[in-house]
């Protein structure tokens, strides 16, 4: 049986000494860290000690540090600043009420607030509409009434309101018409109730 001659040998190659290692090592590791300073720092960091990071435009500013959202404390603990935070102590609630008006007739739907208390508001009215006056009256007399809005013939009427002083806030209508009209009001918000006076 012929035999296979064993594949020609060749020599390993030459292995580097530990002097070499020492070398490469120590230029990879000088390597690394002048990407580090002008690249990953720059870049991901907004720190860019030798300015190249800028010349490269690789330079991140860094973001200034958030503000604090201004505390807004009206009566009772409501907001009533201009921040964009509200915080309140009375739970949010949302109401629905209707009332029907005869030819002539006129009634009120009030909401009891808190100076700086808010809520939003939707009403519509059936038929030909209603003249409205969207008013309050503080609790204490000495802040008076206040018309915030009137309108004839509206058929609806919606948006978002704050109070200016402690009382019930709300709408009065009265309907000019020869028919029967229904008003429903819904309400959402931050109040401590929806009422009929």
């Amino acid at each position: 049986m012929p035999q296979i001659p064993p594949p020609p040998y060749s020599p390993p190659a030459d292995l580097p000494s530990a002097a070499r290692l020492v070398r490469a090592t120590l230029g990879a590791a000088v390597v690394a860290a002048v990407l580090l300073v002008v690249v990953v720092l720059p870049a991901e960091y907004g720190i860019d000690p030798t300015g190249l990071g800028q010349r490269l435009s690789l330079y991140r500013a860094p973001e200034p540090a958030a503000e604090p959202l201004p505390s807004s404390a009206g009566e009772g603990g409501a907001g009533a600043g201009t921040g964009s935070l509200f915080t309140s102590p009375t739970p949010y609630r949302t109401d629905e009420m209707s009332i029907t008006l005869a030819a002539g007739e006129g009634a009120e739907i009030k909401a009891q607030m808190a100076a700086g208390q808010r809520l939003v508001y939707s009403w519509t009215a059936t038929g030909a509409g209603v003249d409205v006056d969207m008013h309050g009256e503080a609790i204490d007399q000495a802040g008076g009434d206040r018309s915030y809005q009137t309108g004839e013939f509206q058929t609806s009427g919606h948006g978002a309101f704050e109070a200016p002083m402690a009382g019930n806030h709300g709408w009065f209508w009265q309907n000019l018409n020869d028919d029967p009209v229904t008003v429903t009001v819904k309400t959402a918000g931050f109040y401590a109730r929806l009422f009929r006076p």
